[in-house]
């Protein structure tokens, strides 16, 4: 008897045997179980082949396909799959994630709900595989159960450009001859923006539908084509693509409205991703970035640029102004409310960031910083910048010696030394550290104190996790300010061994490049009293354990 699924799930694959087996097994234990499998290599020289084809003589509904030639990408193995596909609707599976055991049947039911949707779309979980941490991709986009009458409705929805999210029509894509560009990267951004420009409706569950795992410490050579931003080549591809969706917009007649709504994923979403990445850049790097970049950012739509924040206008300005070295330290307060080190007034008086003056009106407008009120917000909020200027171990064995300077560009700290904190917390008592901030010159202090991590008060049952010192001011008043505390981001990381942990200090390594300290239980902390801990919980016996642990301890 011939065998007719509901849905087709393609799994592409390359050189990917040791995870193959568990993509594949995320599908067969679907609570909706007619469906097809088609497992489409991309030419794998690996043991992938014989892995799949082993998988497909274990389950009738598995079907082996294998690319004559690798493809380099992941849209022919896509197409392929799409030619053979024998289900009215289709998903798509990457092989190294997972489908949640209800997500066929989810989207299945919102399609047989309502008919005449093109596609149906959920939440997407990502785990951390490096902590197993978990979040949703997106959320407020998926939060409530909806159907959307095309994406003007929502623009938003650009934001959720991935197509393994979503389960398409088969008519839909063979009526509009949708298919995956073949020949570039990031082509989930044209299929997704081509699929949400063609629908005339689909709709959205929040429940999660695809599981997918963030490696973001994979090396550099097996990183996917998401994490390889350290290549101009992936700088160039993204702006392709953008060019193409563009091109597609503009052949389709659509509004300006959608049109501006694309521009601020593009600067939201892909440009601030490298824009975070630009402290780590060298300047053959940042020079090339900006050749790549600038010609496309002058063509996006002003009202884009409009509803940034603050501070990534700035970083989008330095780097169109060439100002590139200025560009990497904006960049380290991205997210974080981190003031810059000095500003610059004009003959009228209006705030700069930076130590010169914009020389164009654009330049003008989008580095003015009166908006931030740097010498006028209550002192609590008030933008300082604190970085350490230099680092080096101390007398004990795991012990910082430290000179930090703070740069109050708004003038908020008076004349004179001031009385300032390292304040770290590993568990619930915190470690205060005071020390004295001497003036340099107006608005620049600077200090030196000895951060000792052995004095740190740890849990009884220790402490695993990593902790960013902050540094505290306050006000004769009794105000407080609390700030991040940069270091130098390229200093040799340290271990030591202390109180039945291992404490490794080191540069954050990405983002704001905060100083960065992790405890590792080691011993029979690790051995026996965390599992000990884990498993009575907040009990009352739970405070016996830890009665017990400290008694051991001492």
């Amino acid at each position: 008897m011939a065998f007719t699924p509901d849905v087709t799930v393609t799994v592409i694959v390359f050189n990917d045997a040791e995870r193959l087996p568990r993509a594949v097994a995320s599908l067969r234990a679907q609570t909706h179980e007619n469906i097809e499998i088609v497992i489409s290599d991309d030419h794998s020289t690996d043991n992938t082949p014989a892995v799949a084809r082993e998988l497909a003589a274990a389950d009738h509904r598995i079907t082996y396909l294998r690319l004559p030639e690798n493809s380099g990408g992941c849209s022919a193995p896509r197409n392929r799959a799409l030619d053979i596909a024998r289900a009215p609707y289709l998903m798509f599976l990457d092989s190294d994630d997972e489908l949640p055991p209800d997500a066929v049947s989810l989207l299945l039911a919102a399609h047989r709900e309502r008919p005449d949707i093109d596609f149906a779309m959920g939440a997407v979980q990502r785990v951390r595989v490096d902590t197993g941490r978990t979040s949703v991709w997106m959320p407020h986009l998926v939060a409530e159960h909806r159907t959307v009458d095309g994406i003007e409705a929502e623009p938003g929805l650009f934001f959720e450009h991935l197509s393994t999210s979503k389960m398409y029509a088969r008519a839909f894509l063979d009526r509009h001859g949708l298919r995956f560009p073949e020949g570039i990267h990031y082509e989930d951004q044209l299929f997704s923006a081509q699929a949400y420009c063609l629908a005339k409706a689909f709709t959205i569950v929040p429940e999660p539908v695809y599981r997918w795992y963030i490696a973001p410490y994979a090396e550099e050579s097996a990183a996917s084509i998401s994490n390889q931003r350290h290549k101009l080549s992936n700088v160039r591809d993204r702006i392709h693509v953008q060019e193409l969706i563009d091109d597609f917009l503009a052949r389709g007649g659509y509004s300006p409205a959608l049109r501006e709504a694309k521009d601020y994923k593009f600067l939201k979403h892909d440009f601030r991703m490298y824009a975070g990445d630009l402290p780590y850049r060298d300047e053959e790097w940042l020079a090339g970035f900006a050749e790549i970049v600038n010609p496309y950012l002058e063509r996006l739509a002003p009202g884009a640029y409009e509803r940034l924040p603050r501070a990534e206008r700035v970083v989008l300005r330095l780097v169109r102004d060439g100002r590139l070295d200025e560009a990497r330290l904006a960049a380290r307060g991205l997210g974080h409310g981190i003031a810059p080190r000095a500003t610059v007034a004009d003959p009228a008086g209006v705030v700069y960031w930076g130590s010169e003056v914009p020389r164009t009106q654009d330049g003008r407008r989008e580095l003015c910083l009166d908006d931030l009120a740097l010498d006028a917000r209550p002192f609590p909020r008030a933008q300082f910048r604190h970085e350490i200027q230099h680092l080096e171990r101390g007398p004990g064995p795991a012990s910082l010696l430290l000179r930090i300077r703070t740069y109050d560009p708004g003038l908020r700290l008076p004349v004179g030394p001031q009385v300032a904190s390292l304040v770290i917390s590993p568990g619930r008592k915190r470690l205060i550290v005071r020390f004295r901030l001497d003036p340099v010159r107006p608005g620049v202090f600077e200090g030196r104190t000895l951060l000792d991590l052995a004095a740190a008060s740890l849990p009884a049952q220790g402490f695993e996790g990593t902790r960013h010192p902050l540094l505290q001011l306050r006000t004769p008043e009794g105000l407080r300010n609390t700030g991040l505390l940069l270091a130098p981001l390229d200093f040799p990381a340290f271990t030591a061994q202390v109180d039945h942990h291992r404490v490794t200090v080191e540069p954050e390594g990405r983002g704001a490049g905060r100083l960065q300290v992790r405890w590792e239980p080691v011993g029979l902390t690790a051995r026996v009293m965390r599992p000990v801990a884990r498993r009575v919980g907040g009990t009352t016996l739970a405070r016996k354990v830890r009665q017990a642990v400290r008694l051991v301890r001492a």
